[in-house]
């Protein structure tokens, strides 16, 4: 599975109904509003590279309000959940 966290700047007006349209894409696993550079940071989870390339300037750029995106390709997940299952495999908590 290939993750992607895209970076959306929308016009202000329209950041809730471009966030939910974004939300309703297939593909798009999350989105979230933010503080800061950007408006809306959007999860993508596709199986291949070309779904990315078909979704991100296909669909998610295409939504009315957004002005902008920037995608970053995750490589490897460090979550904490990650590490914590990691570390309980073999172990018998009965």
């Amino acid at each position: 599975m290939i993750t992607a966290i895209v970076l959306v700047r929308a016009a202000t007006d329209r950041i809730p109904e471009a966030a939910q349209a974004i939300a309703d894409i297939p593909g798009v696993a999350e989105v979230y509003s933010c503080a800061g550079d950007v408006d809306l940071v959007a999860v993508v989870r596709v199986a291949e590279h070309e779904e990315l390339a078909r979704l991100i300037p296909g669909a998610i750029s295409k939504v009315p309000g957004v002005l902008d995106t920037d995608t970053h390709i995750a490589f490897r997940s460090y979550s904490k959940q990650d590490t914590d299952v990691a570390f309980d495999i073999g172990v018998d908590e009965s």
